[in-house]
């Protein structure tokens, strides 16, 4: 079958054929069975679409011996935003056409996975403020979010057009009709795009997809995830919804006059949700349609493959759309809260990390003994009074825990044998279970039996208090909500954890956004949500969120590129709370959160607005990027459609300019460049402001910035030195350039490696 892969960034696309395990085709005398391969070819070398897609048609042939072949094998044909296709081919077939001179890449078809309203309020986007930049933006209203996910619920309230004006005129996008999705009836001005792409999930013969029944072919979702990605981003105001009476409030999306286009890629599959095939597609169509914005909440296990690799669909396919100016965003994954677990970690990507907000659902469980604690699962189950009892998860159920509430422990990383637990008290009809384990701030609705979990320091008082009585009991009430600066805010334990695994002198995560327990969209036919909305939890909700960020900060600042509003974003992010409390960052132990939690930090809407100075870069920085990389000319060539010639020696990684400053081997004394651009005040001072990492030395010439009409862009120069003897973990600081208005911070993380690659 098809292999699974993670959700990933294409920096450079080329045509890649997807393989998929479908018929058989003797070649030399043996039978060999196709996949679906994806071919990269790079930048487009035609203008006319039809021209390209005639190109790869060719190139198949050739390979296929028959023009009814070519077309047949044909899945797609990447046209738009890059050159491109993925098509049927045996593996001797993929390794003969790799061979040829246009080709940059063939990889095999692979599949990600989604990575899963009070939230804007909390980040200051208030619908009541008559200033700020929900109201010098219009909400975003003529800016279009394209969304790659499973579909959408077109009849939700968070897709009414009621009040929006005409759709942009540069919009050049289509609504497709398929099954229970009519085109004219379900498309309207909020929603104005809506594709569907399966192609490579059927077999050669167009059978046996693996799709079941229960699913659409067409872009309306069954899998309730799309949904709320779009309507995060830029729902309509919906007042009054709630998770089954949690959190109760007006859902709304980050922009919410913004235009929603839904590209379909995912999929309720054996194989696997998301094709790589597919979703190259949608991003090469999305860059056709007109979109200003891409977010994308996919992606999988710990990254491996590098920018330029094929396999890594997000980060070709985004190098794409970011050289025609549009802004690329990607959830950072749910594999933390380990390091090295970021992913989506290409430079031209705005990575998201998740947080949580300022609102907790606990719920009070009150022991005999009059001692409370706050459960920090929250749930809706009604209040119940029960024995309670204690048993060893470790060894069998018996009878005696039929008709209590039964507490138990499970290790940190075994979640295997807490769904055994629950599953064992369910067979001898507990009342409920309290599991003792890692903290998780994750709504829960359980049905039939109370699932709650706690701490492990709560669970040691309810255990001790068991030991005390010949007959304890437990009142567990239903969830109170707690809300403000009582709450304190903290990266979420699933968050995926810098340092970047594949690009090390690169930060990410980049930012942070709120994605624990928003309230969103979802389609009715989830089980008891028939209301259409629920909580859900992942940076699959961070990422739309910043993406509506965004979109306003697009709508206010046409002219910027994405380089300039990811750098608006990251230099004013806050590492503390709206509240000025300190985020921490939520795992095996709590800590203070730092750049591999959070990037900049919590994204600030309204200071990204006006950041003052701005750190931009564009393609031919990036291609110099890659060649710092140690890239091979003939493959960036290939993939830009430039003639590149990388200087010799190469350039540093670390001139890259970033909004940030990444050290990961420093040894030597290092020097590096960046270099700001004016977009405040047109006669401007900033100074500087330098917090070191513990043990390094920060030199920065000059230490004064002065712009006027005649100096917009101004350069930099940091000297870094290490005090330290021996290897070094990280260590982090700042960077700060401010007018006394504008304080534009880059954060620091540098780390001294006597000996490369050795840790002691």
């Amino acid at each position: 079958m098809s292999s699974q892969v993670s959700w990933w960034v294409f920096g450079v696309m080329t045509v890649v054929l997807i393989l998929n395990l479908e018929f058989s085709v003797v070649e030399g005398g043996a039978s060999e069975e196709t996949k679906i391969h994806i071919v990269y070819l790079g930048e487009r070398e035609h203008n006319d679409p039809e021209l390209v897609t005639a190109s790869h048609l060719r190139m198949l042939e050739s390979l296929l011996g028959s023009q009814k072949d070519a077309n047949e094998f044909m899945v797609h044909s990447y046209r738009h935003g890059f050159s491109g296709f993925a098509a049927h081919l045996t593996d001797s077939q993929a390794k003969k056409i790799s061979e040829h001179p246009d080709v940059v890449q063939v990889t095999p078809n692979s599949f990600y996975e989604p990575q899963t309203t009070r939230a804007f309020e909390y980040l200051g986007l208030s619908q009541s403020s008559p200033k700020g930049l929900l109201h010098d933006a219009n909400m975003g209203e003529d800016v279009i979010i394209g969304i790659l996910d499973s579909g959408v619920w077109p009849e939700s309230p968070s897709f009414s057009d009621k009040g929006l004006g005409p759709i942009p005129k540069r919009w050049k996008g289509t609504c497709v009709d398929g099954e229970k999705f009519d085109s004219k009836k379900h498309c309207n001005k909020k929603l104005i795009g809506a594709r569907y792409y399966m192609d490579s999930l059927f077999k050669n013969n167009r059978t046996d997809s693996g799709i079941p029944d229960t699913e659409y072919m067409s872009a309306r979702e069954v899998f309730a995830h799309g949904s709320h990605v779009a309507s995060t981003a830029a729902g309509a105001f919906v007042p009054d919804v709630s998770d089954n009476g949690l959190g109760v409030g007006t859902a709304r999306g980050g922009a919410p006059k913004a235009r929603i286009a839904m590209y379909k890629v995912c999929w309720q599959t054996q194989d696997g949700s998301c094709a790589t095939a597919d979703i190259l597609k949608a991003m090469d169509d999305a860059i056709a349609d007109g979109v200003d914005v891409i977010s994308i909440s996919l992606g999988s296990a710990i990254p491996i493959s590098r920018e330029i690799d094929i396999s890594n669909v997000f980060s070709y396919g985004a190098f794409h759309a970011v050289s025609k100016g549009i802004t690329v965003l990607m959830a950072g994954g749910n594999f933390g809260p380990h390091a090295y677990t970021v992913q989506n970690i290409a430079p031209w990507i705005i990575t998201v990390a998740a947080t949580s907000l300022d609102r907790w659902f606990p719920k009070p469980l009150t022991l005999g003994n009059n001692v409370t604690l706050l459960a920090r699962t929250p749930s809706v189950d009604p209040e119940l009074q029960a024995e309670l009892i204690y048993v060893d998860s470790s060894k069998e159920m018996t009878s005696e825990a039929a008709g209590k509430i039964v507490l138990g422990f499970t290790t940190a990383e075994n979640g295997e044998s807490a769904t055994d637990f629950l599953n064992k008290q369910m067979e001898v009809q507990a009342a409920g279970v309290i599991l003792a384990g890692r903290r998780s701030d994750k709504m829960i609705v359980s049905e039939g039996l109370i699932n709650l979990n706690i701490d492990y320091q709560q669970g040691t008082t309810i255990l001790n208090y068991i030991k005390s009585t010949n007959k304890p009991t437990i009142t567990v009430s239903p969830s109170i909500a707690l809300t403000g600066p009582l709450v304190a805010t903290k990266v979420a334990e699933f968050s995926g954890r810098g340092p970047n695994s594949v690009s090390p002198y690169v930060l990410k995560p980049d930012i942070a956004a709120p994605g624990v327990s928003i309230v969103a969209a979802c389609t009715p036919e989830k089980m008891n949500y028939e209301n259409g909305y629920t909580a859900m939890s992942g940076t699959s909700m961070a990422a739309p969120a910043v993406a509506g960020v965004v979109a306003l900060l697009k709508a206010v600042h046409p002219d910027w590129s994405p380089a300039m509003l990811k750098s608006a974003i990251i230099t004013t992010a806050s590492s503390t709370d709206p509240y000025g409390e300190p985020i921490y960052s939520e795992g095996l132990s709590r800590k203070l959160a730092d750049p591999f939690d959070f990037g900049g930090g919590l994204v600030n809407p309204d200071k990204a607005a006006n950041p003052g100075l701005v750190y931009d870069a564009d393609v031919q920085d990036y291609i110099r990027f890659l060649c710092a990389s140690s890239y091979d000319e003939v493959s960036i060539t290939k993939i830009s459609k430039q003639t590149v010639k990388c200087p010799s020696p190469r350039p540093s990684m670390l001139d890259l300019n970033l909004p940030s400053i990444t050290i990961p081997f420093l040894k030597e004394d290092v020097t590096l460049t960046r270099t700001v651009t004016n977009v405040g005040p047109v006669n401007s001072v900033y100074k500087l402001i330098v917090q070191p990492p513990m043990g390094v030395k920060i030199s920065v010439t000059p230490q004064t910035l002065v712009f006027n009409s005649g100096v917009k862009k101004l350069s930099y120069q940091v000297t870094v030195s290490t005090t330290h003897k021996a290897n070094s973990i990280y260590f982090f600081g700042s960077l700060t350039w401010t007018d006394g208005i504008h304080n534009v911070v880059i954060p620091l993380s540098i780390r001294t490696q006597m000996v490369k690659y050795f840790d002691q």
